[in-house]
């Protein structure tokens, strides 16, 4: 994907999902962790479709033997993390619309963290889509439909820049306060180009979504 497609790809995506956060009445500090939360998923269907094939084949070859071993511990092994049926991007598409997505979405979330070491328990914002459905019902299946946009073929450098774009969008609408755990792109290349920090280890024990290094590997 080139840099323009990249670009007419996230102004796509937050037009549509800023457009539903303004339908609802929804303020920006209480809509930007479910919308990344929703990028993140995007992003473990992705990288899980990567493997998915792979895993199976690691299963199917030792079922039934001494050897077999349960999918969710090949999924580990093999990807670093399980992404059980409910949390498929796909699923959650296609779910009937009697059902209540945020109830969904927590089950998703909780099913990814179920096989995740103790540490990274509670990690996922399960319970944060409950006060979006409250507003309006059709936001959840909304930002669905918009960021099921992104490409199967999308990769980890891909979502980190469009979940760079948003995190500059939503601090941003946040004025002065955004700045507080967001630095633009622009100052953190110019950062960047001042310390030159091309050779030996990087330590920033505050990085964020990684963009200094990224920038310093570029």
């Amino acid at each position: 994907m080139t840099n323009e497609q990249l670009k007419k790809l996230d102004d796509k995506l937050w037009d549509s999902a800023n457009a539903l956060r303004a339908y609802g009445g929804i303020k920006a500090a209480d809509y930007a962790v479910p919308v990344l939360g929703l990028i993140f998923l995007k992003f473990a269907d992705n990288k899980y479709s990567l493997f998915e094939q792979k895993i199976l084949a690691e299963y199917k070859k030792d079922k039934g033997s001494r050897m077999e071993r349960p999918v969710e511990e090949i999924a580990l092994a093999t990807c670093g993390f399980y992404l059980p049926e409910n949390a498929r991007f796909d699923y959650l598409l296609n779910l009937a619309g009697n059902q209540s997505m945020a109830k969904a979405l927590r089950e998703a979330m909780k099913g990814i963290e179920k096989f995740q070491d103790a540490k990274f328990q509670d990690v996922l914002p399960s319970e944060a889509y409950f006060e979006i459905e409250k507003k309006k019902d059709d936001i959840l299946p909304g930002l669905l439909r918009t960021f099921s946009d992104i490409p199967k073929d999308a990769t980890g450098d891909v979502f980190g820049k469009i979940y760079e774009y948003f995190l500059g969008k939503f601090a941003m609408s946040e004025g002065q306060k955004g700045g507080e755990f967001f630095t633009p792109t622009s100052v953190v290349r110019f950062i960047v180009e001042v310390i030159e920090p091309y050779k030996g280890k990087l330590y920033d024990p505050a990085c964020g979504s990684g963009g200094m290094f990224v920038q310093s590997a570029t």
